[in-house]
């Protein structure tokens, strides 16, 4: 994919006039990780605004115990962040790592503020983005307390297929809120 081709993608010119791509493009500037890295570390502030071109990475937490619970999934053209730390400008309690190499496309508070404040589709797009990344959360939220383990991982299968091919089962299972056994008896059944 040519250089900041893939942005386009994200900034749809139906959503843009052609002079507010041209604002906008040219800020983002391309990050590569590779597996394990982390674009962001419990107690940091989130300074970066991302968007995930190639790879998978998962954002979790710590418990009480030790042990990392996966909180999201991202896979290409998603948003990659800790909104709260970003907008609130406060440390996280999230970790961001890159489950495979991953191809970032990167955008600094200071610049994002600007371009939020100073283009009306760029603040509209973030909104949207934003908005519905609540509703992702929120459902899922709610589906850990009202839903089957069974239900939870088939609506995975339909909403993010590519995260259940490529990412260990151990990760998925934390972020099913089940144990790696009782995921794999779950995909035994649903094989059957």
């Amino acid at each position: 994919m040519q250089e900041k081709e893939f942005l386009k993608t994200i900034f749809s010119e139906n959503d843009f006039k052609e002079d507010e791509l041209s604002m906008i493009l040219p800020k983002f500037k391309k990050v590569k990780f590779i597996k394990n890295d982390f674009l962001l570390q419990e107690g940091q502030t989130e300074n970066y605004y991302w968007f995930l071109e190639s790879g998978f990475a998962r954002s979790f937490v710590n418990d009480i115990n030790g042990n990392d619970i996966t909180t999201n999934f991202y896979s290409s053209e998603d948003a990659v962040i800790d909104y709260s730390s970003f907008f609130l400008r406060s440390p996280t309690r999230e970790n961001i790592q890159a489950l495979t190499d991953c191809v970032c496309w990167q955008l600094d508070f200071k610049t994002f503020q600007q371009l939020f404040h100073g283009i009306e589709a760029f603040r509209e797009h973030g909104r949207t983005i934003l908005v519905s990344s609540y509703f992702v959360l929120k459902n899922h939220r709610v589906s850990i307390i009202a839903d089957q383990a069974k239900e939870r991982y088939i609506q995975l299968l339909k909403d993010k297929p590519q995260i259940v091919q490529n990412v260990a089962l151990k990760h998925i299972a934390t972020f099913l809120g089940i144990t790696k056994s009782s995921l794999s008896r779950i995909r035994k059944e649903i094989s059957l």
